[in-house]
């Protein structure tokens, strides 16, 4: 290819003066332009050295001839001219960040507006838990704050400022100010400072006889003038200014941030206060059990509709620890009885690794000091106990002797302990050695647990917390007025009001698909409120099963052997009605040991029966096996595996053995069901890959562990059978890193799956919040171009770019109890908002696709921040939906669409695939750069799947 004759201007310091010199929407049009030339011309010159024509290799390899005809006639070599200025990024180094990353040029990509509102389907009447905001069109002023010591928790910081304002009336006089506990502050009025920062000392007292001196610096940032917020809605103004949404956000969480606890976007209160009006109540049935309980409260967030600004307000639940002497913590974390004072009761090393790994990093206050509760943080629990645990103790002379901690306190405070035997709590720095008893702490209230509750606790959890649809509807509307938001001092201060009616806006639900079972009968069925029977019909495409094995890991006297029998027989009945039959008997049928018996058993079997298609693992319950199974099966023998739990198996149903051949179908390379091709929308005229996209990050508090990033591709027209593809990358990392090496596998396997190159690419991305959406876009539309243009010179598909977010407060509630569906009276399947309470100049909408089975329905919420296809709203609500019912787990549509539950399940199969390995990667010092890349190398070939595993859906 020739060199590009693109006169590329340079962004010289001339052409900054000149830019300086225009105003603001021409400097940005302008450095967009320049962006794009510059990028245009670094496409060019990469395309001599980086392009390899594969498809044009695949095409010849399969055809002969270098262009493909699909069943309309086109050749799909000829596409539409789409945006063309995307830069290269260097794929041979991940951890090197994008231009953007690197702040060294604009945003590229910018969000696409609404083209349309929706019309299909039939019209019902909602509420949304969306409260009309009413604000006069003024100014406030921005001031930035900072307070040192730095980095105190905001109810001190809080408290600085509190007592800064009453003490200064000079400068603050009768002005209610608005502070975030951080670093912003916001005033009605400039205030008096005598210029643009004032700095002041503030005494605080932290205990009754102990003062704490703080410096504060108050430095004036802008004044925000909310006449901006009325120009959006007058469509003066194409985006939403960010700076009056936060002054907005912080005005009305004032209040709520002094009266209960904030966390996060949510305020709440303990269980024997509670904010909100809970039907059949009972303060007991908030205990989840190891220290800790359930705190009800509500979130609330300021969000711009199409036609005024809304607070979403919503109620919400959340663990806390429980406020309880640490006595009494231990004997929960542990579920021992209260022991009598003075009993040698004492930890075994496994009890005081859990306590520890349960208390570590909580605060506690000491009871031991009188009125003064001094607190501490805890950063450990000592192996020795009070009674032998040393420290130096200073005698006073500049010499040190060595005391017992329950000597000290009995020298010091006259205190015998009760309890001698128990370990000490290690608290402040480690190397203080600052050792406290365990019976002079107790928990200090309003903690909140960030740690993954257990089975028992998510149980106990859910139940608390599901409500249906009225009860939430009525607790919404009374929490707006016992939380004192309509008459908020503050907000009135600015003149801002609340109204404290749910605002009604207009829904529309979606006719279901039809779905199409076996391809020789062709019969159909048309789902009903989100669910479907499969009775008397036979999947799409199915196998027989001839040489199939199983392995029982539960113990012969709970799961015996005329289980083992009826159960296959009744497995077989249903496989063959179901069309996928599994012939005879298992050729393996055994009672097996442990997780270590799995790898050489797979491997006997897999040397023995060299045809063998199947192993069922009968499981005890919760096990490792689960994790070993799947490690063995997925990636180093790529055999398929089918677990069921014991239970299941001693007393099966119809219902359960169907559910199982669902998965069993697609794991041998079957098609469970598909989309009846006339009623699929326009988009499938052409070829097009459907992506899904999704990261999954360790839980809270693990920052050894990293994240894992998958993606998954359609490999037919239909789609129903997908390919995965998966990452680990850095921990807590938002943006798929390698996603350009991903996309171009997937796009590969796309075309040897089907002969065709994508026309079209759909990509659902999951887990993006609002505040990335444009990081993300600029990198990871740049990786999905990337890797179309490294397959081929020119290839440029159309891409439509869709954020699913499940993680939101949004609920709608019918108005005629007529239309609700369910036992929790929900909103029916199909459900979709696209006006009223949806962005008012973008592209997104809320669908619920599934039929709520405990609780409020929660839609999804769907953004478009890019789309070269120029889908309407009709055709890209209609096409969701019907993704909604390709799931091949179960007969019933599922909350959002299947290739973005794909590509979630992926990486939650590929954390089982790292069970072990995650625990050796993060031991030790900080690794040097090249030991970190080697962890994440072997990481990722640990999670790399079996070629066998790779061609049918090994994650279903």
């Amino acid at each position: 290819m020739a060199e590009s004759n693109i006169d590329c201007p340079q962004l010289t310091d001339n052409n900054n003066d000149k830019i300086n010199n225009i105003d603001e929407n021409d400097k940005n049009n302008l450095l967009i332009s320049l962006t794009n030339l510059l990028i245009l011309q670094n496409t060019h010159n990469n395309c001599n050295n980086n392009f390899t024509n594969q498809f044009e290799e695949l095409i010849m390899l399969n055809t002969g001839t270098q262009n493909s005809i699909n069943n309309e006639g086109h050749e799909i070599s000829n596409y539409p001219s789409f945006l063309n200025n995307v830069p290269i990024m260097n794929t041979k180094n991940n951890n090197e960040l994008s231009l953007v990353q690197n702040k060294q040029i604009p945003f590229v990509f910018q969000i696409p507006k609404r083209p349309d509102h929706g019309t299909q389907g039939r019209e019902i009447d909602l509420k949304a838990n969306f409260f009309k905001i009413k604000i006069p069109y003024i100014n406030i002023v921005w001031y930035y704050v900072e307070i040192f010591p730095e980095n105190c928790p905001r109810k001190v910081n809080r408290q600085v400022m509190e007592t800064l304002i009453s003490t200064h009336p000079n400068i603050f006089g009768n002005l209610k100010i608005v502070y975030d506990g951080k670093k912003n502050m916001y005033s009605k009025e400039i205030l008096s400072i005598g210029g643009d920062m004032i700095e002041f000392e503030v005494n605080i007292g932290v205990n009754p006889n102990e003062e704490r001196l703080f410096t504060v610096t108050i430095i004036y940032q802008n004044t925000i003038s909310l006449q901006l917020l009325d120009d959006v809605f007058n469509g003066l103004l194409s985006n939403v200014p960010s700076e009056c949404i936060k002054a907005l956000d912080i005005i009305l969480r004032h209040l709520p941030s002094i009266e209960y606890t904030p966390v996060g976007r949510s305020f709440f209160s303990p269980p024997d206060n509670l904010i909100i009006e809970r039907i059949n109540y009972r303060p007991e049935s908030a205990k989840l059990g190891g220290g800790r309980e359930v705190w009800f409260g509500f979130h609330q967030s300021v969000r711009p509709s199409e036609l005024r600004m809304m607070l979403n307000i919503d109620v919400s639940a959340t663990a806390f620890y429980s406020k309880v002497s640490v006595l009494h913590f231990l004997c929960q974390v542990l579920e021992i009885p209260i022991p009598e004072p003075r009993e040698k009761l004492s930890l075994s090393d496994a009890q005081r690794v859990k306590f520890c790994r349960e208390i570590k990093g909580l605060k506690i206050e000491v009871t031991h000091l009188g009125q003064m509760r001094r607190k501490y943080r805890i950063c450990n629990v000592t192996r020795r106990s009070a009674y032998s645990q040393t420290f130096p103790l200073d005698n006073g002379n500049g010499k040190s002797t060595e005391c017992t901690v329950a000597r000290y306190f009995s020298d010091k405070y006259n205190i015998k302990l009760r309890y001698p035997f128990l370990p000490c709590l290690q608290v402040g720095q480690e190397n203080r050695h600052i050792y406290l008893p365990i019976e002079v702490c107790k928990i200090v209230l309003g903690q909140r647990c960030n740690k993954k509750l257990n089975d028992s606790q998510t149980s106990i959890m859910i139940k608390a917390t599901a409500r249906n649809a009225p009860d939430r509807e009525s607790e919404i509307t009374s929490l707006v007025r016992r939380a004192n938001m309509i008459d908020d001092e503050w907000a009135k201060e600015f003149g801002i009001s609340i109204n404290d009616e749910m605002t009604e806006v207009k829904g529309r639900i979606l006719p279901p698909p039809k779905l199409m079972y076996s391809r020789d009968t062709k019969s159909t069925v048309i789902p009903f409120q989100g669910v479907w029977d499969m009775r008397n019909k036979q999947f799409h495409t199915s196998f027989e099963v001839k040489t199939w094995a199983m392995a029982c890991f539960a113990e012969q006297l709970h799961v015996r052997e005329n289980d083992l029998r009826e159960f296959t027989v009744h497995l077989r009945r249903i496989s063959t009605d179901a069309g996928m039959p599994l012939i005879g008997n298992p050729c393996f049928c055994k009672y097996v040991g442990g997780v270590s018996q799995v790898e050489p058993m797979f491997q006997y079997l897999k040397t023995t029966y060299p045809t063998l298609q199947l192993i069922i693992v009968i499981l005890p319950g919760k096990t490792p096996i689960y994790a070993e199974v799947k490690r063995v099966g997925d990636t180093i023998l790529g055999i398929a595996t089918q677990c069921i739990q014991a239970k299941n198996v001693i007393k099966t149903t119809s219902q359960n053995l169907s559910n199982l051949c669902l998965k069993i179908n697609v794991k041998l390379g079957g098609v469970n069901t598909i989309l009846l091709p006339s009623v699929r929308p326009p988009i499938f005229n052409e070829p097009v890959i459907f992506l899904g996209a999704d990261i999954t990050h360790p839980p809270a508090g693990d920052p050894k562990k990293p994240s894992i990033a998958a993606v998954v591709g359609s490999m037919d027209a239909h789609p129903s059978r997908y390919a995965a593809t998966v990452r680990v990358q850095s921990t807590r990392q938002e943006i798929i890193t390698d996603l350009a090496f991903m996309v171009r596998e997937l796009l590969v396997q796309f075309y040897k799956s089907t002969h065709f190159k994508p026309t079209k690419i759909v990509l659902y991305r999951n887990g993006v919040t609002e505040n990335n959406f444009l990081n993300v876009l600029q990198y990871e539309l740049r990786a999905i171009r990337e890797a179309c243009m490294s397959l081929e010179r020119g290839y440029q598909p159309g891409i439509t770019f869709i954020v699913v977010q499940k993680r939101h407060h949004t609920r709608f509630f019918v108005c005629n109890k007529d239309e609700r569906v369910g036992k929790a009276q929900n909103i029916p399947p199909g459900t979709i908002v696209d006006s009223g309470v949806t962005h008012p100049t973008e592209f997104d909408f809320y669908l619920c696709s599934h039929a709520g089975i405990q609780g409020t329905s929660r839609p999804s919420h769907y953004h478009v921040l890019w789309d070269d296809n120029k889908l309407n709203s009709d055709e890209l609500q209609i096409l969701t939906y019907q993704l909604c019912h390709t799931y091949v787990r179960c007969t019933r549509t599922i909350s959002i669409p299947a290739p973005a539950y794909y590509a979630y399940l992926v990486a939650f199969r590929a954390r089982y695939h790292l069970v072990d390995r995650e625990r050796d990667s993060g031991e030790g010092s900080q690794p040097s750069e090249t030991s970190e890349d080697t962890t994440m190398s072997n990481l990722t070939r640990a999670i790399r799947v079996h070629p066998n595993a790779s061609k049918v859906m090994y994650f279903a």
